[in-house]
């Protein structure tokens, strides 16, 4: 049996200790569209955070849910994108006032308590409307279950990719008979690649946009590849950091060369990677939620995971996911509601793919329509070699470890502090976060299951 839930004030204290967590308001908060209610037998409330594309998307997905099932009324809501929602999602857990259903990333699962602010999936109720663990890849679903038990339903994987301009590669004889960029699998091979766009790039362009201050973008990156390098970040049981500084070094060496050899020009930041792939940069490394934004430009581009140069697949991979936060009442027509809305949108998300992002639910991979998505099946691969943050409570996306961790690489990608100096620092640091205990319930990672 879990532990008794903690008080609201208990949960509030907890979460004013998790403001260093940031975010970094991405989205609008407000109400989403509500099916008519006079035939309507059961109310699901659903609680997301998606704004612009994905809004959109969602809202497209959920009318079609209602109108394949109009006994189901669905109440959805749109909550400010990061802690914001997180803050209301876990007071209104705490509170017995938790919606029918909510999304979370995946990786902010274990810091919330699973067992306390979340409910436990009916992976009979699952399979009853067609979701099974078998229709999901493997790692992905591991990384949904804590001590034993699903407690996050994944819709999507998100990914940093390279976008690459066809027609500056293609000027610069880096393009592939299939139209693609040529592969890289070393560091050598991809400064080379680089060298080589620049001197058919636009002059005043940058040859590639990196987000290099910013520490959300900088810690993915980091992620990627340092797991490209086989580095790990703690023991099995989360007492002790294995952090490797050697490896760690190299990746910020590597991140800090892109602005020392003159690929990025320093002075750009916030969205200029973006802005300047439009007019011409060769290369941005951007997150897949870029493709609707890229291809409304009308731009020829491409999209691969970030390039293997440390010699092993990996690109960074977060995951929009749909969660059951906690009800005293959980059960009944309400709960089965949420599982059957939950599966529907999983089950139908072609049209989430429309904004970049790889479904989860992987036989829609497969599908002649989504096989047609370019560049979204040139990306597709990611779904195998995730490079994800450490399963512990102060991961996640916008979360304590890429807020202060992601500092540090920041400071060793922009000059002002050493990559050799950095890494020692980093391994510190997660040496801190170990022993400090999780505000949502006064335990540290070794204290808070993970296990899968």
């Amino acid at each position: 049996m879990p532990p008794s839930l903690p008080s609201r004030r208990g949960v509030l204290g907890g979460l004013g200790a998790l403001a260093v967590a940031g975010s970094f308001g991405l989205a609008a908060a407000g109400n989403g569209a509500s099916a008519l209610t006079s035939d309507a037998d059961v109310r699901v409330r659903y609680w997301n955070l998606f704004s612009g594309g994905d809004g959109a998307n969602m809202i497209a997905m959920l009318d079609a849910f209602r109108r394949a099932e109009p006994a189901i009324d669905v109440k959805d809501s749109t909550l400010q994108w990061g802690n914001p929602f997180y803050t209301k999602l876990a007071m209104a857990a705490a509170g017995n006032r938790a919606p029918d259903l909510g999304v979370m990333h995946l990786g902010r699962v274990t810091g919330f308590s699973p067992g306390r602010l979340l409910d436990p999936w009916d992976l009979d109720l699952l399979a009853k409307y067609g979701v099974r663990e078998a229709d999901f890849n493997p790692a992905l679903w591991k990384r949904a279950v804590v001590d034993g038990t699903l407690y996050a339903l994944p819709l999507d994987i998100h990914v940093q990719l390279c976008y690459y301009r066809k027609d500056v590669l293609k000027k610069a004889g880096l393009l592939g008979d299939d139209g693609r960029m040529v592969p890289v699998t070393s560091v050598d091979e991809w400064f080379d690649v680089l060298k080589e766009a620049r001197r058919a790039t636009k002059k005043g362009l940058q040859t590639i946009g990196l987000w290099h201050s910013d520490q959300n973008f900088q810690w993915w990156f980091f992620v990627a590849f340092y797991t490209q390098l086989g580095g790990t970040w703690f023991n099995a049981d989360n007492t002790e950091t294995t952090f490797d500084v050697d490896k760690a070094t190299q990746v910020l060496e590597f991140l800090r060369r892109h602005i020392t050899d003159g690929y990025t020009n320093p002075g750009y930041g916030g969205t200029a990677g973006a802005e300047q792939f439009l007019n011409g940069s060769p290369f941005a490394w951007e997150g897949n939620w870029s493709v609707p934004v890229f291809s409304g430009a009308k731009v020829e581009y491409g999209a691969t995971p970030l390039p293997p140069v440390f010699g092993k697949q990996a690109t960074h991979a977060e995951s929009h996911s749909f969660v059951l936060p906690h009800r005293s009442d959980r059960g009944g027509p309400a709960n089965e509601g949420a599982h059957q809305l939950a599966a529907y949108v999983v089950k139908h998300a072609l049209q989430w793919a429309a904004g970049g992002h790889i479904p989860a639910y992987t036989p829609t991979l497969s599908t002649p329509a989504y096989q047609k998505l370019e560049p979204q099946h040139e990306y597709a691969s990611a779904m195998d070699h995730q490079a994800t943050e450490p399963k512990v409570w102060f991961a996640g996306s916008t979360g304590i470890l890429a807020q202060e961790v992601g500092a540090l690489v920041v400071s060793s990608t922009t000059g002002s502090a050493g990559p050799d100096v950095v890494a020692g620092r980093m391994r510190r640091q997660l040496a801190r976060l170990l022993a400090m205990k999780n505000p949502m319930d006064g335990r540290t990672a070794a204290q808070g299951g993970a296990v899968a």
